[in-house]
Formats: structure tokens, C-alpha cells, sequence
């Protein structure tokens, strides 16, 4: 990701080191002006005036030498406070990127997968013990298959009335 404008320094802006001389800042700004000139580059008019004007303020700024120095001055305090006042702490793990299970959170997986076996277990026992099936096809189903297998073929259309069934409940009532 490129640096905003206001974070790239004078120096940068050029492409030169804070030492340089006066030749080698004019050679810079000559060369770059070449490529940023709003009448010589292929970039957009407005992108290339706003480029060549911050270009040649930081010219003007750092070819005079006593504004060179007041320049530098207030680099070297905003790096100073920059030192003192955000330390580079380490980040451990960046947003995204995989890590380890810590302990808790094993645990807390290892909780969730015995309460799932439970219940499987609680419900599978508890229909074992009243002798219950463990695999049922719905009777609606059964009782369609049948009517549908006694059907003789040319007596209807093939669609089957069931108005003469009444709802049965899910579970007897007693139960």
C-alpha cells in the first residue's frame, strides 16, 4: 500500500538521502519533473499538475539551505516523538491468520462433543427400552404404497383419493 502524501518527507518525494547536496537534489528534481511535467506524461491533467506541484515544493524547500535546515529540524522531532510516543510493540498473530486452539478451547470442544454423544445415547436408550423401533416408515406412506400396489391398471386415472382417511396422531393418547 503506497504512503499518503502527507506521511512521504521532502527527501523521499525526490528520492534522495537526507545528506544530499545541492547537485544531486537538482538532478533528482530535473529527472522527476521529466516524468511528472503535466506537458510530457500520459497521466491524467489533474493527477500530473498535483504531482509536479508537490514535487517542486519539496525542490524549493530543500534547495534553500536555511529552509533546509528548519525542514530537517522538525524531521528530526517528529521522529523523536514518533520513537517515544508509538513503541513497535510485536503482534503475535495478524487478523485472519490461523492459530493454535488454546486449552480452553479445546475443552470447550471436548464439552460439546460429549453432550452431543450423550443425547444421541439418552435418546437412542431411552426408545430401546420402550421397544420401539429404531427405523419407522410414516404409516401414511405404508398405507399409500398398499393402495397404490391393490390399484388395477385402467380402473383410474392414477390419482388417489384419500378423503376417506382420517388423521391418526403422531402418539396414541394413554402414552
Amino acid at each position: 500500500m503506497a504512503p499518503q502524501a502527507q506521511d512521504i518527507t521532502y527527501y523521499e518525494r525526490l528520492g534522495v538521502s537526507r545528506s544530499a547536496d545541492a547537485d544531486s537534489l537538482r538532478q533528482a528534481f530535473r529527472r522527476l519533473s521529466k516524468a511528472v511535467h503535466p506537458d510530457t506524461t500520459r497521466l491524467p491533467a489533474k493527477d500530473a499538475a498535483r504531482q509536479f506541484r508537490l514535487l517542486r515544493e519539496a525542490y524549493e524547500q530543500l534547495a534553500d539551505p536555511g529552509r533546509r535546515r528548519v525542514y530537517d529540524a522538525a524531521l528530526r522531532e517528529r521522529d523523536a516523538i514518533q520513537q517515544t510516543v508509538i513503541p513497535s510493540l510485536p503482534v503475535p498473530y495478524a487478523i485472519g491468520q490461523r492459530r493454535p486452539l488454546s486449552g480452553g478451547e479445546w475443552l470447550s470442544l471436548l464439552l460439546l462433543l460429549g453432550s452431543l454423544l450423550l443425547c444421541l445415547l439418552l435418546g437412542v436408550g431411552v426408545a430401546w427400552s420402550r421397544g420401539l423401533e429404531l427405523q419407522v416408515q410414516p404409516s401414511w406412506l405404508l398405507e399409500e404404497q398398499t393402495q397404490l400396489m391393490d390399484a388395477q391398471p385402467g380402473d383410474s386415472d392414477g390419482i388417489t383419493s384419500f378423503s376417506g382417511h382420517a388423521a391418526q396422531p403422531a402418539f396414541p393418547a394413554g402414552t
